[in-house]
């Protein structure tokens, strides 16, 4: 099993055509025969090399508008007989059954044509049949046929044979490649459908992606990992185009991830925004009248936390923004462009990392989120509520004033990328303490105020940040003593969900404060 094979026919059908006369072209010069099936052959054809037509093969010609090609013996019966087998050679040779050394075949590009919109029946036409057959056949026999379904494997099957043959770790390499693609279509085709019917939990549910990058480790050196991409178009740290820097470590991918999805709650057309996120928690969110200011004001929230954070804004980064920037030690910046003056001043500083994308992701999009648990997986909708003004319920005796209310919004969407507990105080379009991921409600609150008076002294502020701020919780208050603690540090409005038991007391201990109180009914979760 362990021999290496001689190739001396391969069967070549493709969708993506990229590199496959180059590659044709170089097994003809070795001497290899090769057969092909319609737009595959033609191409081939046109390139001046000798093809023979799959019907050639099998005697049979293709029908039903393609949908029948390769599903036959002289195909099947070619890839899956065993060479070494006395029976198998027999019953090739009693029915004329050549054999097929090397399969080549990536599959019908459904995938792409979901993603491009296309109707019902023309993305069931998209289903490839034939082909996922015949590279799990291929795949099955690999100890005598190789299978290659990536274009980006042409060139090592092209050494080997130019080395004498296909070793057999090549062959075992390849197969575990190819079901790994059968797999993945599979599961894009079972998706699809389980969405075209409306089930939402489908009774199997597969998760596939492709190998993008491996990592030098995970979260700690001791843990291996690697980054795979799902070939969706949002924008984001999968579709980025990275201009400078150190390859991404695991925790960039994750925490840029984190910084750009809040970001998208910031359209650019709302005005200059940045978000400034430290182990996936936003230490620093603000608008401003420019780029540079908002990163500014951001930073000002939590100067300590700020360094070697990840930022992410809304708008092309420009020159004086990236200046900024460079006055402390920041691991990512991500952002929908970025001038050439700009990247000019980042080329100062080798090892910070750039980022761009074309746009910023559409933060209503519905998205599937998974979350790999001992024995099982979680699935849920991303988190894509929103609300308005006029979701908003009043409940307090004082209602907020138009600044308030301004703020209010302003510090939900941040909230809703905190980790649960979340409390966020902020004040003119800016966070001003941020209180994340505490089992008490009340901690979160304390944390938030604590790094705000840490702010204001050393910003040689005469009174805390907090001052007339709003504040969010991502979730109700169960008891009254968060809604006091919030006033002690000089609150002034809440936003936030309602719906505990003790709402009554809750709300009673806002008026007693003289804040103003609004309900949103919906939470905001984050684990």
């Amino acid at each position: 099993m362990n021999q290496t094979i001689t190739v001396r026919r391969a069967l070549i059908s493709v969708s993506d055509k990229t590199g496959v006369v180059e590659f044709a072209t170089e097994l003809a010069g070795m001497g290899i025969d090769l057969v092909s099936t319609g737009g595959t052959a033609k191409v081939l054809r046109n390139a001046g090399l000798a093809v023979t037509d799959v019907a050639d093969l099998t005697g049979f010609p293709e029908m039903m508008d393609g949908r029948v090609k390769t599903l036959h013996p002289g195909v099947h019966g070619g890839l899956l007989a065993l060479r070494d087998d006395a029976d198998h050679l027999a019953s090739m040779e009693a029915h004329g059954i050549a054999p097929i050394d090397l399969l080549v075949v990536n599959l019908y590009p459904f995938e792409a044509t979901v993603a491009r919109g296309a109707d019902y029946d023309t993305a069931v036409e998209n289903i490839d049949i034939g082909g996922p057959a015949m590279i799990r056949a291929a795949a099955k026999n690999h100890a005598h046929v190789a299978v290659v379904v990536d274009p980006e494997d042409y060139a090592p099957v092209l050494k080997a044979l130019g080395e004498g043959g296909l070793p057999y770790d090549l062959r075992q390499s390849l197969a575990a490649t190819a079901y790994a693609r059968t797999s993945a279509y599979d599961a894009a085709v079972s998706s699809w459908m389980a969405g075209q019917i409306g089930d939402a939990s489908p009774r199997r549910k597969t998760v596939a992606g492709k190998l993008a990058q491996t990592l030098r480790y995970g979260e700690n050196p001791h843990q291996r990992a690697a980054f795979y991409v799902d070939g969706t178009d949002r924008p984001g740290v999968a579709t980025a185009t990275q201009h400078q820097g150190k390859e991404l470590s695991y925790n960039n991918i994750n925490d840029t991830d984190a910084a750009f999805e809040l970001m998208a709650e910031f359209p650019s057309e709302d005005g200059p925004a940045c978000v400034i996120v430290k182990h996936a928690n936003p230490c620093g969110v603000a608008t401003g009248a420019t780029l540079a200011e908002a990163y500014d004001r951001a930073f000002d929230c939590d100067r300590t936390s700020a360094f070697g954070g990840i930022i992410a804004l809304n708008q092309p980064l420009d020159e004086a923004t990236a200046r900024s920037i460079l006055e402390i030690f920041t691991e990512v910046v991500i952002a929908p462009g970025a001038s050439d003056a700009a990247r000019t001043v980042f080329a100062e500083k080798k090892n910070l990392r750039l980022l761009t994308t074309d746009s910023l992701p559409d933060a209503r999009t519905p998205i599937i989120a998974h979350k790999q648990v001992a024995g099982g997986m979680l699935v849920q909708d991303k988190d894509v509520g929103m609300i308005s003004r006029d979701d908003l319920n009043i409940v307090t005796k004082r209602a907020p004033s138009e600044g308030e209310l301004n703020d209010m919004m302003f510090a939900w969407r941040v909230a809703k990328h905190v980790k649960s507990n979340a409390i966020v105080f902020a004040k003119d379009g800016a966070t001003v303490g941020v209180g994340a991921g505490q089992m008490s409600r009340v901690d979160s609150t304390r944390i938030a105020a604590r790094k705000a008076a840490d702010m204001a002294e050393a910003l040689g502020l005469p009174a805390p940040l907090t001052e007339g701020a709003v504040v969010a919780s991502d979730a109700f208050f169960p008891f009254a003593d968060g809604v006091e603690a919030l006033a002690a540090a000089g609150a002034k409005a809440v936003i936030q969900p309602g719906g505990s038991m003790r709402d009554d007391t809750v709300i009673a201990a806002a008026d007693e404060a003289g804040l103003a109180m609004v309900f949103t009914g919906q939470r905001h979760f984050r684990h």
